[in-house]
């Protein structure tokens, strides 16, 4: 009865209504803190391409306004790139200074970060972006400690060879939108989660497609994942799918060059190179968890599993050396 209302007022983009029946109990709730969690994500990875930048290649506010006005045209266009350039662009009047520059450096949140966190957290699902972001406020908040390590602690001392204005500024927007793609990839997976776990039957091509107007995290690269989902339909991870894939590929080099400039000049990324952590992790067909469930069984008895049969087992390391099946 009321969907008709609903679509009526809500935003539009290509004449479609940016309005669905999301899922059952708390479905839709759930949906918008995931939101919130990319959201979360996606303002701290601009952050920390501005402070690249900045601190990289000493341009100011004017500057960089004008280099996320150019991001704005590409694959990067959406609603937090424009209100950057925006905010970058804006003058203090009591003071003539970038706004931006006056703006003390501790960031807000009213939690639903830490929310999407923590469910993540309970379904067993990565969203390490999301947590990252949740942590960068929190380390933000820490001024007066900030203000003393500043004081105190070594870093180093600008590090090499200073890189070209021109290719960092093309790598760090690489780097961005490859981190943006693990971002929502890693968002969609916990929806998908949650929806597994409580019987939802989430539409995540439906809420991507919704998402593309009146919202917060509205992007061109909604578009994608819109496509992606009206195409393939049961994506276990928006990484798999060929456009994603093929964009990481190709941005990949640069997305590493930029977190080993970060790195050499203590600029810290740590929604960058935890996205870039979880690519290199997930694309990986064996980790070091091996060694962590061989030292788990050591100290705990917590057994493991043999890559040559089937069952648990558990070696009685200080005792004899022998192992045991379990079960």
């Amino acid at each position: 009865q009321v969907e008709p209302m609903l679509t009526k007022i809500s935003a539009h983009v290509d004449g479609d209504p940016c309005c669905t029946y999301i899922g059952p109990g708390g479905a839709g709730h759930y949906v918008k803190m995931v939101h919130n969690g990319i959201e979360y994500a996606d303002i701290q990875l601009i952050a920390e391409a501005y402070d690249l930048l900045t601190h990289a290649l000493n341009l100011g506010a004017e500057d960089l306004s004008r280099i996320f006005s150019e991001w704005n045209k590409g694959d990067l266009e959406s609603y937090l790139i424009q209100i950057t350039s925006e905010v970058l662009a804006k003058r203090d009047r009591a003071t003539g200074r970038p706004l931006v520059d006056v703006i003390v450096d501790e960031a807000e949140q009213k939690g639903t970060g830490k929310w999407a966190s923590q469910s993540a957290l309970d379904l067993g699902i990565p969203v390490t972006a999301i947590t990252e972001a949740v942590f960068a406020r929190s380390l933000s908040a820490l001024k007066a400690d900030r203000q003393l390590a500043a004081r105190t602690l070594i870093g180093p001392n600008g590090g090499g060879k200073a890189p070209a204005p021109a290719s960092l500024v093309d790598d760090v927007r690489s780097a961005l939108y490859a981190s943006k793609i693990v971002a929502y990839a890693q968002g969609f997976e916990e929806m998908q989660a949650a929806s597994n776990e409580n019987g939802w039957d989430l539409q995540l091509g439906a809420i991507a497609r919704i998402w593309r107007g009146g919202c917060i995290i509205r992007a061109r690269f909604l578009n994608r994942i819109t496509d992606a989902y009206a195409a393939e339909g049961g994506i276990k991870n928006l990484l798999l799918v060929p456009y994603f894939r093929d964009a990481i590929a190709s941005t990949q080099d640069a997305w590493r060059r930029v977190i080993g400039v970060a790195v050499e000049r203590g600029i810290p990324v740590p929604a960058f190179s935890s996205s870039l952590a979880y690519y290199d992790a997930y694309r990986r067909e064996r980790l070091p968890a091996n060694l962590v469930q061989g030292l788990r069984d050591y100290f705990g008895a917590h057994t493991y599993r043999r890559i040559d049969r089937a069952g648990s087992f558990h070696t009685r390391w200080a005792q004899d050396g022998e192992e045991v099946p379990v079960r």
